[in-house]
């Protein structure tokens, strides 16, 4: 019996970026079935500029992709914050993470932390221990991880299964939309 596309099993690499440590999460979705394959940070504070965290990132994204081949990339998208230079440089980070995705010609979707927020507890404003239990909740896994970076990734990753999966079903077609709406038409 063929697959269908709504079944069709996806893996999806999630990122949390940052220039000191990096989350990444990366999970397996059939259908409304999720399963976690692996969540950890990327160390970049030991490195000794900038131009060299970018370099680990790039390799580190590339070597996860190579090993888990994902379909596709969710990223979190940097907040704006009161201090400009980090934000010049987690952008860098991000655009460095997507590169890397892109290189190996990988779609991404980039979410606002709200929006991440939102879709994995309900509430745009939850903390980051919220977001962590919802995902051991969610993903069935007990340990407590050492640094939220990871549990952000996963949850980015999440994210973009729920609002893709809300995608497909909402939108099914122009000629379904017209067929179930035919008086919005204008002859």
């Amino acid at each position: 019996m063929a697959k269908t596309i709504a079944n069709k099993e996806t893996i999806i690499l999630g990122m949390d970026p940052g220039t000191s440590v990096m989350g990444y999460g990366v999970i397996l979705t059939s259908g409304n079935s999720i399963k976690l394959l692996q969540y950890g940070v990327i160390h970049l504070s030991k490195y000794s500029t900038h131009q060299l965290k970018l370099k680990k990132i790039f390799e580190r994204i590339v070597s996860l992709i190579d090993d888990f081949g994902p379909d596709e990339v969710a990223i979190e998208a940097p907040f704006y914050g009161k201090n400009v230079q980090s934000m010049l440089k987690l952008g860098r980070a991000q655009g460095v993470a997507m590169s890397a995705a892109l290189s190996r010609e990988i779609p991404i979707t980039e979410y606002a932390p709200k929006k991440v927020k939102q879709s994995v507890t309900g509430n745009g404003n939850a903390s980051k221990e919220q977001v962590a239990s919802m995902l051991q909740s969610l993903l069935k896994f007990t340990e407590t991880p050492k640094f939220y970076d990871a549990t952000d990734a996963l949850a980015v990753a999440l994210c973009h299964h729920f609002n893709k999966s809300t995608l497909l079903s909402s939108n099914k077609s122009w000629k379904s939309f017209i067929n179930d709406h035919p008086g919005r038409i204008i002859k």
